[in-house]
C-alpha cells in the first residue's frame, strides 16, 4: 500500500508553530540563566557543571576573524586557577564546561552582577545588543582546555557597530564569565525555510521532496549507472562496502544506519570519495560544528579540493587550511583582502593606546568603514573559493549562509541525521535531488525544550478540527521526529543499509543493546570484543574492576533514596524538577576511586548521569579531586566515548517512578559509551518497574554483570 502522503505547505506551517514555541521556551531558559549573573559564584560553578556556562575568565587577546569581527581569545583566570587545574608547565587550564563550538554566548563581567536593581537592569537588556548585564554577544569559534574563543557582533551577518567594539574593550582587565544563550541564527535559518516551503507550488516540488512527503515513492537503486565499485579504503567490513555500494546506486535517497562504534564516519569518507572519483558535486552537513570537522579531518589527508564553511573546531592545520577563515589568507585570491585586514589591526591596536574620546571615536568610525570593504572583498574571494570546490562541508544551519546561495549540489550528504531538527535539515535540502542520510534513530533525537508542544499536533493557521489535513493527515509531526526516523516509517527498510560491526565495545557491553535494539546484529570486531581496563596501554593492577567489563551496583532496600532539587538553581528553574541521590553519588565516587587506585588515569574515565542535579552533586564530589575526569549528562555525552564509564540513574522512591529513564534511547547512549568497563549504579526495584525494557535491561544485568551491593553504613563512615 502506498503511504498517504503528507501536504507540504501543512507540514511547514505546522513545524514553524512547532518551531516558534521551542524558540520561546529556549529564550525564556536563557533569561532565566541571565538572571543567575546576579547570584552567588556557587550558582555560576553549579550552571557550569550543568553545562550552561564558563566561569574564572580573563581576556587575553583579540583579532580580527571572518567577517571582520573581533575574536577574543579567553583564558582561564591565573588568580583563581587551583593547582588541580594546572598544566604540568603551571599553565592554567579549564575544568569541564559545555561550552561548544557554535554555542551562542554572553560575557559578562563578574564585578557588576547583583549590583544592578530592576529599573537599571531593565534598561541594560534594551535593543543596545548587549544583554541584561551590558556584556557582549558572539559566538564560540574554538575551545581547548587552555583558552575559549568568541567572534562577536551581530548574528547573521550584518558585520559588527562601535558599540560592538566598545563592548568588547571593555571586558580587558576584568573577571569574566560566559554564559550560553539561544541561537537565533538557527531559529532564524529554520523559519525562512519553512516559510519558504510552504509557499511553494507543487510545480516547484524537487522529485526528493515528492518522496520526502510520500507523494511518490523512491526509486529503485540503479547500480550499472553507479558503476563498479574499486574500494579506497581496504579496511571497510561487509556491512560497510553494501553500504556504501547502496548509497552510490541510489537515485533519490539512502538512509545508512550506523550504530553506536559502527564506523558510520569512516564509511561516509569512503562514500565521499567515491563520488568525486565519478564527478559528483558534493554537500555535506552536520547538526553540529564536530561532527562536520570529524569529516574535514578525516577527508583531508586524501587531497580532495574542500572549503569548510563556517568555523573549524580545531587547531589542526589539516583541518585549518581548508577553513574560509584561512583560505581567504592563504589561497590565490587572498591578496585582495589582506591589506584590509592588517589595516584594520593596525587602527584596532591603536584604540588603547588613545585616550582622548574624540579620538576613539574617529577610530571606531574608520574602522565601521574598513570592515565594509574588508567584507565586500572577502565575499568576492570566498564566491570564487566555493565555486571551484568538489566537496563543500557546513553545519546544518551553515547552508543557509550567503557562502552557499545560488550554488548547485550533485547529491547532499547529511551526518548525524538522527540528532538534527527536520527543519534544520531542509535548509541544505530544498533544491536536493539526491540525498544520504546518516545516523541512528535509536539513539537520542535533538533535544527540544518545548516539552509541551513536542507531542501536540499543532493546527495550521485557519484549519477545523475536521479538516482534511487534521490529525491523521499530520500525524507524528513533532520536533522530536527527525527527518530520518520519518523517512523509515514511510518507506520502509527498504531505503537502509546497517552497520554491523563495532570497533568500541567489549562483547559483554555489546550485548544487551544488540539483542534489544539492534535485532541481535551486532558483532564485536576481533580488536575489542574481549579487551579490558587491565589491558590498557600502561601499568594497571589487575583487580575485580579492571579484569571485569559489566558491574552493577544494585542499590534496592530504601538505603539510597532519589530528591528532587530544592536548592537555589531550583527556585530559579535552572534544573527544572531534576533528581539527585546522594547515596548513590557516594557509591559512584567510591567507584571511581577504586578505579583510580588501581591505576586507571582519571582521563579514561567518565561520569555521567541523566538527571543535572546529579550531576551538579558528582561534580561538587569529584571534580577537585580528580579534574582530569569527564562528568556529563547521558544527553550531552552522546557520539563519545571513554575506556571506562561510571552511569549514575538516580532513580530510587516507593511509587517506582522512572520518569524519563523509561525512554530507552537515552539509556542507549548510557550503555554504548565505554570501550572496556561499564559500571551502573541504580535501584533494580524502582527502575525494573519502569516499562518492558527496562525490566529487561535488569533481567539482564542480574544475570550477567558482576552483581554488587553497597552498605550505606559503610559509604557514610
Amino acid at each position: 500500500m502506498p503511504p498517504t502522503p503528507i501536504p507540504i505547505p501543512h507540514f511547514a506551517e505546522t513545524q514553524l508553530q512547532l518551531l516558534l514555541s521551542e524558540h520561546e521556551a529556549e529564550v525564556s531558559s536563557s533569561k532565566l540563566a541571565s538572571t543567575a549573573a546576579s547570584v552567588s559564584p556557587q550558582t555560576r560553578r553549579t550552571l557550569q557543571a550543568t553545562g550552561s556556562a564558563l566561569t574564572g575568565l580573563v581576556l587575553s587577546q583579540c583579532r580580527t576573524g571572518l567577517g571582520g569581527r573581533v575574536v577574543g581569545e579567553f583564558t582561564p583566570d591565573p588568580a583563581i586557577t587551583s593547582e588541580e587545574c594546572r598544566a604540568a608547565d603551571g599553565t592554567p587550564r579549564f575544568s569541564a564546561h559545555g561550552l561548544r563550538v557554535g554555542d551562542v554566548v554572553r560575557v559578562n563581567d563578574v564585578a557588576t552582577g547583583g549590583k544592578k536593581g530592576g529599573k537599571e537592569k531593565e534598561k541594560d537588556s534594551g535593543k543596545d545588543g548587549k544583554g541584561e548585564k551590558g556584556g557582549p554577544e558572539g559566538v564560540v569559534t574554538r575551545t581547548s582546555e587552555r583558552a575559549v574563543w568568541i567572534a562577536f557582533g551581530q548574528q547573521g551577518g550584518g558585520g559588527r557597530s562601535r558599540e560592538d567594539d566598545e563592548a568588547v574593550e571593555e571586558l580587558w582587565g576584568k573577571k569574566l564569565w560566559a554564559i550560553k544563550l539561544a541561537n537565533d541564527v538557527t531559529y532564524r535559518r529554520m523559519r525562512q525555510t519553512m516559510e519558504k516551503m510552504a509557499k511553494m507550488a507543487d510545480s516547484d516540488y524537487s522529485h526528493f521532496m515528492r518522496v520526502a512527503f510520500g507523494h511518490t515513492t523512491p526509486l529503485q537503486p540503479d547500480e550499472e549507472a553507479a558503476g563498479p565499485v574499486e574500494f579506497i579504503d581496504p579496511t571497510l567490513n561487509d556491512s560497510q562496502k553494501d553500504a556504501i555500494r547502496f548509497a552510490l546506486a541510489s537515485q533519490d535517497i539512502a538512509l545508512i544506519h550506523g550504530p553506536p562504534g559502527t564506523g558510520k564516519t569512516h564509511t561516509l569518507i569512503e562514500l565521499i570519495m567515491q563520488m568525486v572519483r565519478r564527478k559528483k558535486r558534493i554537500l555535506v552537513c552536520g547538526p553540529s560544528n564536530v561532527s562536520v570537522d570529524n569529516i574535514v579531518e578525516r577527508l583531508a589527508p586524501n587531497k580532495v579540493p574542500v572549503v569548510r564553511i563556517g568555523h573549524p573546531a580545531r587547531l589542526l592545520p589539516s583541518v585549518l587550511e581548508h577553513s574560509l577563515e584561512v583560505l581567504t589568507q592563504t589561497s590565490d585570491a587572498a591578496g585582495i583582502v589582506k591589506d584590509v585586514r592588517k589595516e584594520i589591526d593596525e587602527k584596532q591596536a591603536s584604540i588603547r593606546k588613545t585616550r582622548s574620546g574624540r579620538e576613539r571615536r574617529g577610530i571606531y568610525d574608520d574602522l565601521k568603514q574598513l570592515r565594509k570593504e574588508f567584507r565586500e572583498r572577502e565575499s568576492k574571494c570566498v564566491d570564487n573559493l566555493v565555486r571551484e570546490s568538489s566537496v563543500v562541508l557546513a553545519t546544518l544551519h551553515g547552508a543557509g549562509g550567503h557562502q552557499l546561495k545560488n550554488q548547485k549540489f550533485d547529491v547532499v550528504i547529511i551526518d548525524e541525521a538522527s540528532q538534527a531538527l527536520e527543519a534544520q535539515c531542509w535548509i541544505s535540502l530544498l533544491g536536493a535531488e539526491k540525498v544520504v542520510l546518516a545516523g541512528d534513530h535509536l539513539q537520542l533525537p535533538p533535544t527540544v525544550k518545548s516539552t509541551g508542544q513536542k507531542s501536540k499536533e499543532a493546527q495550521p493557521k485557519g484549519q477545523t478540527e475536521d479538516s482534511i489535513f487534521d490529525k491523521e493527515m499530520l500525524k507524528g509531526v513533532s520536533l522530536e521526529r527527525t527527518l530520518f526516523d520519518r523517512l523509515l516509517a514511510l518507506h520502509g527498510s527498504g531505503i537502509k543499509r546497517m552497520l554491523t560491526t563495532q570497533y568500541r565495545m567489549h562483547e559483554k557491553i555489546m550485548r544487551f543493546p544488540s539483542d534489544e535494539l539492534y535485532e541481535g546484529k551486532l558483532i564485536a570486531g576481533e580488536a575489542v570484543k574481549s579487551r579490558l581496563l587491565v589491558d590498557l596501554p600502561y601499568e594497571v593492577e589487575g583487580t575485580d574492576d579492571t579484569q571485569e567489563p559489566l558491574v552493577f551496583w544494585d542499590t534496592q532496600g530504601g538505603d539510597f533514596p532519589e530528591k528532587a532539587e530544592d536548592d537555589e538553581m531550583s527556585k530559579k528553574g535552572l534544573l527544572g524538577d531534576s533528581k539527585s541521590n546522594e547515596m548513590e553519588a557516594l557509591v559512584v565516587a567510591r567507584h571511581v576511586e577504586t578505579l583510580v587506585d588501581a591505576g586507571i588515569r582519571p582521563e579514561s574515565i567518565a561520569v555521567i548521569t541523566p538527571y543535572n542535579g546529579q550531576l551538579a552533586l558528582l561534580s561538587r564530589m569529584l571534580r577537585e579531586k580528580y579534574p582530569g575526569l569527564e562528568l556529563g549528562s547521558v544527553d550531552g555525552f552522546q557520539g563519545r566515548e571513554k575506556e571506562a564509564v561510571v552511569v549514575s540513574l538516580v532513580r530510587s522512591n516507593e511509587q517506582h517512578e522512572v520518569g524519563f529513564l523509561g525512554e530507552k534511547r537515552r539509556l542507549n547512549v548510557a550503555m554504548t559509551r565505554p570501550k572496556r568497563h561499564l559500571c551502573i549504579c541504580g535501584d533494580s526495584e524502582t527502575i525494573s518497574r519502569g516499562s518492558s525494557f527496562l525490566k529487561h535491561w535488569m533481567d539482564f544485568l542480574e544475570e550477567n554483570a558482576d552483581l554488587r551491593y553497597p552498605d550505606a553504613g559503610d559509604l557514610l563512615e
